[in-house]
């Protein structure tokens, strides 16, 4: 079968070489293309693309203006649009789905933009998505009060995480997650490579949420898909190692800690990223990395406080706390303590104190449970850790057992500079803190030589009686 096509006239030239003729081709003037011929050429690309599914028509409307366009052609939509939601009451028989679609589409052209079936049927996707994932949260663990299937909803809604790092000119790094670690009541996200741009000329880095924009299509999502970004949170990394507090290291990192929960790993030798990790805490996970946008945050729901007009000291007691201390696979400590309260005495700079586990009481006194430290990981390095560091998840409730304080957030020991009062104890005492605006941890533990272990022997939480009072309706 031999080419067909108009022919270019040719003039033959001496090779200044050889002195032989060879041929150069001169180009014709452009023909421009006739009406009937781009009537004809647009109307074949319809048909091929009225062939093609949701996914693969979001796909090639990426690949040119013309292409955009024709993909969001109103009457594929709508064809496509019908046989996921059909109306409710029909009597439609073999086909007619087809005959209606094309019937009705046409009619809607004529006052619906391009692109409006579409844009439904992309909503209506989410929507039901949406249900699905809620319908999947509704069952509760009663041991954390948390959602007892956050695991299955994560893979049901093939959900993961990016870190998206802005650099000074506005350019983006977009970053996919390379490994994640569930836990009790949060995971831990990775991400780690040899391709992070230069610490220096960024400006931001972003977290948020990706799913894929239609989840009945994308049995096996890829990041070349149509996604959905959802922001979680966004740090600041400017003069990154200046103004952040660095909470371990070993031989090879460095460990920066960004709240909320974000830890940034930098090389001793060149000050470059080696890892980010993102500890996410499993309450409002789900809302939190799918309901934002990619520029604005998810926001809760206001909590409406229940008032009791007949307890005197209604919001300071029938506390339970569960916490797990843990690095990757490795837990440390997991326990839940129920039953805590505060006195009004004990109400004093703006903070509730709940004592957990009491200085003076030994029976209370419990240990950390193997070697202590952050394990990372690279492409090149593996089973590294830091040491004195690791993962807390702390899940307070209140009274009627609903999640009143959440946070996942690296920690570290830090050697106290207070002499021992603990004649029971020999050995090095550490004190960890950790700071938010709803409230804060402090935790003592001594350093026992013979066991080679770590005891927590002072465990307090303090409340801000500003949360307090917001969630009771209270005026302490």
């Amino acid at each position: 079968m031999g080419f067909q096509g108009r022919h270019l006239p040719f003039t033959e030239q001496p090779d200044s070489h050889s002195g032989r003729q060879i041929c150069a081709f001169r180009s014709a003037p452009r023909v421009p293309a006739s009406p009937v011929e781009v009537s004809g050429s647009l109307s074949i690309l319809l048909k091929i693309f009225s062939y093609l599914d949701a996914v693969s028509l979001l796909c090639i409307g990426c690949a040119n203006k013309r292409f955009y366009h024709l993909a969001n052609d109103n009457v594929i939509w709508f064809k496509i649009y019908s046989i996921f939601f059909p109306p409710k009451r029909t009597n439609w028989k073999t086909k007619s789905v087809e005959r209606t679609a094309v019937l009705l589409s046409h009619a809607m052209i004529q006052d619906r933009e391009s692109g409006y079936w579409k844009n439904e049927y992309i909503m209506k996707q989410i929507a039901t998505g949406k249900t699905r994932i809620i319908q999947l949260l509704k069952p509760i663990n009663h041991y954390t009060g948390l959602p007892l299937k956050t695991k299955e909803a994560i893979k049901t809604y093939s959900l993961s995480w990016v870190i998206v790092l802005k650099d000074r000119n506005g350019k983006e790094h977009v970053m996919e997650q390379v490994d994640i670690s569930y836990n009790d009541t949060s995971i831990t996200v990775f991400w780690y490579g040899t391709n992070w741009p230069c610490l220096d000329t960024l400006s931001t880095l972003e977290l948020c949420g990706v799913t894929p924009l239609l989840l009945d299509q994308c049995k096996v999502p890829t990041k070349n898909g149509p996604r959905r970004r959802s922001l979680i949170a966004e740090f600041n990394l400017t003069n990154l190692t200046k103004v952040t507090t660095m909470i371990g290291s070993d031989s090879l990192v460095q460990l920066f800690r960004l709240n909320p929960g974000l830890l940034v790993g930098l090389w001793k030798k060149g000050n470059g990223i080696a890892f980010v990790t993102a500890s996410l805490h499993h309450h409002q996970l789900i809302e939190r990395s799918t309901l934002g946008s990619a520029t604005i945050q998810y926001i809760l729901p206001p909590h409406k406080p229940i008032l009791d007009d007949v307890d005197p000291e209604y919001g300071l007691h029938g506390y339970q706390l569960h916490i797990d201390m843990h690095s990757g696979e490795q837990t440390y400590m997991c326990g839940t303590f129920r039953n805590l309260f505060c006195r009004k005495d004990y109400i004093r700079n703006g903070y509730l104190r709940l004592t957990v586990i009491s200085l003076k009481n030994n029976s209370q006194h419990l240990p950390l449970a193997g070697k202590v430290g952050f394990f990372w990981r690279t492409d090149v390095f593996e089973g590294c850790e830091a040491n004195n560091c690791y993962v807390m998840d702390v899940t307070l409730l209140d009274e009627t057992e609903k999640p009143f304080w959440c946070f996942s957030a690296p920690v570290y020991m830090k050697l106290s500079s207070k002499a021992s009062c603990l004649y029971d104890y020999m050995g090095h005492n550490y004190d960890l803190n950790y700071v938010d605006s709803e409230g804060k941890v402090h935790v003592e533990l001594v350093w026992i030589e013979e066991t080679k272990e770590y005891y927590i022997v002072n465990l307090v939480l303090y409340l801000s009686t500003e949360k307090v009072n917001r969630w009771f309706g209270t005026k302490y």
